[in-house]
């Protein structure tokens, strides 16, 4: 059936921003919907609130609104755009429940919009649980024991939880403990969990009705233990079904699939075991009505019986879509929007070999590994445990020809300094009891443990007992055990064959090294002098029944067939650049790094040159088969790299590597790739070293004359006391070389600095601290610039909401600046490109810089790409990643033109998107504000006060005529529900009750609130003629301010602390604004920001408006 030609326009509504159970794997996704639907000749209309995505660049789509997902703005814009379709399936669970609220609203009738993909029916088929249930019984297939519970609502139109606890106790009989709690349309499992006891069971009862936006829960017999299956089926109008891939999960039931560590194709089934479930996924799409594209069927499996269970679907393009799609190079995102348009299978090309259609199922002929990635260090008081509500904030994606050397490529890749199986500490082994305790905990290291076990003299049935991994996946991680000890006892074999049969078992040179007692050079100098090199696979769909045009590729160490060992890397003999990715995302290091490195794949492309990407994260654009000209799915440690770079540099040119787009990950191989002759494009090894250095870079800024904090470096305990009592509390404390405020904190007094160095980092002259007076109140500015290294462009100045103190990464900043004095602008321009001019940077540049009582202090530089330059580029209309990688490629700033100020244009005028290849002057007539989106719902137990250590997840971008209107956008766009009228509570500490306080609190009165303050905030606000209520602190006695907040009384928070007392007092006062969804606001400045958005409110309908115009 050809493409449909009676709509012309498609709207995509995106997922937001990145956040533990919905991260840039939809920003993939939705690339490429906007991409395939483009080529088909639709206009196609955008909405997502992320800066940091490549499918928010204006030109993925005819028109990009960065506006927030809400439905009542989406709402504007189709009444603005009209569109005829909406597409809700590639924007993850807030596209598709944006879309149900749509509907529902009527919205969607009025305008004549029609739902393609997957009909409102067919979403609350999948989505409600008892819809779902019944569906199930009707094909005859099995669900668990369970029970659909709905909280009502009061009078009030609130939701009665105490009800629906008390109607999920009723339940409980039947199914019995431990019950499994799942919430109805929610991502990630948020606010489900198992309950082992009736306490449990009430909490997530609780915690799941009010995480769902229906107030609806599935309680579920416990199926922990089970093994878990994924199975990934695309569907088209005709009824042709196809199974893309397999996914088993290696961890049993009870820990969320995107904690657990996933494989492809599923290893452990029997070929009828795999017919049935095969069949019955595809009987699940045709009965729950999902008519096209791509949907992700979850079984579970009795591992004693065989017992064969439905747990649940998803109607859209899923995490594990893009996994599949990475693991099998089946664009499933893009078959899936063409589908929706009216296409059938076999009418779509297989882009990868180009002779088979769409039609044609995958079938792979190697092993993939998934391995997710956690953050739990960056939130003290939470316990590593993994549940069934997720908690990764990233995964890594690793294949070989065998399950070992797949799992151990992954472990390599994960940037946790794992170079395999490495050994890990179990607290009072050997003693058999303390490695059952530590097996039967469900932490994000527990395959190593299983490792470890093994090596203290575990048999595999009782690992499996405790565990219940499947025993296929045990006897191979024995395997490897075993070769481990072999290695240990005789050292590198000096046979050929023998050290490749370990080399394909996935073991690195690095973990050779350490078995062996060699270093990683002596183990690569022994293998090169075998000729025991790594060899190149693509993949192909198609298990090599046809050859792979699109050159994806893994590596990998298998056998010589009749001599020979095949290698399909084929380098060309052109002009090359290879540009080395961010790895897995982190807090710290996120989608933004990967942006930047798509940006230098198509301008180094429009340039003429081979563009070649190497990395490991399956969740992004950059490892689309069609960003690069060449993909490398790689680990991005030394050894993996270097053999990609040894294998290009047979053929062509290579020009050079680019190291400073992927953040922290491929600047730590810089030096080591320089040193073997590896040319590194853009600013020096030497300069990005001179910049981190803190003793070599005090004497640059000492010679330029320029202000830093007082500071020092300490290579020991008592050399930072020493420090310490020179510069004075309070002070900055962190390790050299990091990123994303990693163990960052501020000290008070000693005894803070005492615990700091006991408790969060060993000092020593190999990993020193540094110190630095901390400026209390500064403004916080961050600095992006490009320098060709002769002349400077600043791209953009962004003044942080935030004062300094709290990580730039976690505060919300404006572009341009909103309070800045003009001359403070102008040297901060000046200071920047002295900075830039002396490090010789060439490429990009970050510089983070404190304003105090008019000085200007220079807090750190970082030459290379940083997380701002997605954003800047959005409010900028700039493409500074892709003008910076052009620069490192040769080019020089003078190539391209410099754009004029804007002047003072207002909003509501249309002016045309300008070119994006040109340099923009970053002071403009309208504010574009980034707001950081933080997880602190996901880790139970942690306070929300934000400090110097990085904990958001993603960003969120608004951008309006002023101010005030754009921090509002900002704010709703990060789930944060300003209120127009009510009480708001005030505790201020000392140093933040001035007139800038006072000035927040008069704007809310005049726009009708009460305010409810703490004695001390109290006297300070009465004495300013302010009136106000005053309320116990939580230690004052009953009733206190948590009574109220949680009598539903306070409907905005305020709360500003210092000193650790203090914090430890108000922390209730921030986790029940957390629970109850109450706006709270914890620095002086937001609280000021906040205002003004609240006013903003009052000011007239927000207003949408496209990048384009």
């Amino acid at each position: 059936m050809p493409k449909r030609t009676d709509i012309s326009s498609i709207m995509i509504i995106g997922a937001g921003p990145i956040v533990i159970g919905q991260a840039c794997e939809f920003d993939y996704s939705g690339a490429q919907a906007c991409k395939a639907l483009k080529e088909e000749g639709f206009r196609v209309i955008l909405v997502n609130s992320n800066p940091a995505t490549i499918m928010t660049d204006p030109g993925m789509a005819d028109a990009t609104y960065i506006e927030p997902i809400e439905p009542t703005i989406v709402a504007k814009i189709i009444e603005q755009e009209r569109p005829d379709a909406l597409l809700p399936t590639m924007g993850g669970q807030t596209g598709l429940n944006t879309a149900l609220e749509l509907e529902a609203m009527g919205i969607l009738e009025k305008f004549g919009v029609e739902m393609i993909g997957a009909k409102r029916g067919a979403i609350e088929m999948a989505e409600d649980r008892a819809l779902f249930r019944e569906a199930m019984e009707r094909l005859g297939l099995e669900n668990p024991k369970a029970a659909v519970v709905t909280a009502p609502y009061l009078k009030n139109g609130k939701v009665d939880l105490a009800e629906g606890v008390r109607l999920s106790l009723e339940v409980l009989n039947d199914i019995g403990l431990p019950a499994i709690i799942r919430p109805a349309f929610t991502l990630g499992g948020t606010g489900g969990g198992v309950a082992y006891n009736l306490e449990d069971y009430e909490y997530f009862c609780k915690s799941g009705m009010d995480a769902s936006p229906a107030n609806q829960i599935l309680i579920d017999e416990s199926l922990l233990g089970w093994k878990e299956f994924e199975m990934e089926v695309v569907r088209d109008v005709k009824d042709n079904a196809i199974i893309v891939c397999s996914i088993e999960n290696v961890d049993p039931m009870g820990v969320h699939t995107g904690d657990s560590i996933t494989v492809a194709p599923a290893l452990t089934l029997t070929d009828k075991e795999y017919q049935m479930m095969r069949t019955a996924s595809i009987d699940v799409l045709r009965e729950i009505g999902v008519e096209t594209g791509g949907s992700n069927v979850q079984w579970a499996v009795n591992p004693s019986d065989g017992r064969m269970v439905v747990i649940e679907m998803n109607p859209r393009v899923s995490r594990s879509s893009a996994l599949a799609s990475k693991a099998t190079g089946f664009p499933i995102a893009k078959i899936a929007a063409k589908l929706a348009i009216g296409y059938t299978l076999d009418e779509l090309e297989n882009d990868i070999t180009r002779v088979t259609p769409a039609s044609f199922e995958p079938t792979i002929d190697y092993v993939v590994t998934k391995i997710p990635r956690f953050a739990f260090e960056k939130f003290p008081g939470a316990k590593p445990h993994l549940t069934t509500a997720m908690k990764s904030v990233g995964e890594v994606m690793a294949i070989g020809r065998s399950f070992h050397e797949s799992l151990q490529k992954a472990l390599c890749s994960l940037e946790t300094e794992l170079s395999g199986f490495d050994e890990i500490d179990i607290p009072n082994a050997p003693e058999k009891s303390a490695i059952i305790k530590a097996l039967s905990e469900q932490t994000p290291d527990r395959i190593r443990v299983i490792a470890q076990a093994m090596r203290f003299g575990l048999s595999n049935s009782e690992i499996h007992e405790v565990t219940m991994y499947d025993s296929w996946f045990l006897e191979r991680i024995r395997e490897i055990v075993e070769m481990e000890l072999e290695i240990r006892q005789n050292g590198l074999p000096i046979e050929e064959e023998d050290l490749r049969q370990i080399k394909s078992m996935g073991f690195s040179d690095l973990r050779l090294a350490k078995l062996s007692g060699k270093t990683e050079k002596q183990v690569r100098d022994a293998r090169k002098k075998l000729k025991v090199d790594a060899v190149f696979k693509r993949i192909d769909t198609c298990a090599a029944e046809f050859e792979a045009q699109t050159p994806y590729m893994y590596s990998t160490y298998e056998a010589p067939m009749m001599g020979n060992v095949e290698c399909e890397a084929e380098p060309s003999n052109m002009k090359k650049i290879v540009i080395l990715g961010g790895g897995p995302n982190r807090i710290g290091q996120g989608i933004e790094f990967d942006y930047c490195c798509c940006h230098a794949c198509y301008a180094l492309a429009d340039a003429g040159f081979e563009t070649i990407m190497v990395n490991c994260n399956p969740e992004t654009v950059s490892t689309d088969y069609d960003t690069s000209d060449r993909l490398y799915f790689e680990p991005l440690t030394f050894e993996h790299v270097l053999e990609i770079l040894k294998k290009e540099l047979k053929n062509g040119h290579l020009v050079g590597v680019i190291v400073q787009f992927g953040g922290q990950t491929p600047l730590k191989l810089a030096r080591a790739l320089e040193a073997e002759g590896i040319p590194i494009l853009g600013t020096s090894p030497d300069a990005i070293d001179l910049a981190e250095d803190r003793e070599r870079f005090q004497k640059l800024v000492y010679k330029l004359g320029l202000r830093q904090p007082n500071n020092g470096i300490a290579n020991s305990d008592a050399e930072a006391f020493k420090i310490a009592k020179t510069i004075g509390f309070p002070l900055v404390i962190r390790p050299s070389y990091v990123l994303g405020g990693r163990a960052m904190e501020i000290v008070r007094d000693i005894d803070s600095l005492k615990r700091y160095i006991t408790e969060a980092v060993v000092v020593s002259g190999e990993s020193p601290v540094l110190l630095d007076s901390y400026l209390e109140g500064a403004i916080e500015c961050d600095v992006d610039a490009i320098s060709d290294g002769d002349k400077v462009h600043v791209a953009g100045i962004m003044q942080h909401i935030e004062e300094a103190g709290v990580h730039s990464g976690d505060s919300a900043c404006s572009l341009p600046p909103y309070s800045l004095d003009s001359e403070i602008i102008k040297e901060l321009n000046v200071q920047t490109e002295k900075l830039a001019k002396a490090l010789k940077v060439v490429g990009l540049m970050n510089v983070q810089f404190a304003v105090k009582d008019n000085q200007i202090y220079l807090i750190e530089v970082n030459p290379r790409a940083s997380r701002t330059v997605p954003f800047v580029a959005k409010a900028t209309d700039s493409a500074i990643a892709s003008i910076a990688a052009r620069i490192m490629a040769g080019e020089t700033l003078d190539n391209f033109d410099k754009r004029d100020s804007y002047g003072s244009v207002s909003y509501n005028e249309t002016i045309p998107l300008a070119d994006p290849m040109s340099l923009a002057n970053p002071m403009l007539p309208w504010f574009s504000v980034k707001e950081a989106v933080m997880p602190f719902a996901r880790f139970p137990g942690v306070d929300t006060i934000l400090g110097p250590e990085m904990r958001s997840t993603g960003e969120v971008m608004g951008w309006d005529r002023d101010f005030g209107r754009a921090f509002l956008k900002a704010q709703i766009g990060a789930g944060m529900k300003l209120p127009n009228k009510g009480c708001v509570f005030f505790s201020i500490k000392d140093k933040d009750k001035n007139d800038n306080l006072a000035e927040t609190a008069q704007r809310l009165i005049k726009l009708g609130f009460n305010i409810t303050a703490t004695r001390g905030t109290a006297a300070f606000l009465e004495e300013r003629n302010i009136p106000c209520k005053q309320i116990n602190k939580v230690y004052e006695g009953r009733p206190n301010i948590v009574d109220t907040m949680k009598n539903g009384e306070i409907d905005l928070v305020m709360n500003t602390t210092e000193g650790a007392q203090a914090v430890k007092d108000s922390r209730e006062i921030r986790s029940v604004a957390l629970y109850d969804k109450i706006p709270y606001f914890t620095t002086a400045a937001a609280a000021h920001a906040a205002a003004l958005a609240i006013q903003s409110q009052t000011e007239g309908e927000i207003e949408v408006k496209s990048l384009q115009n």
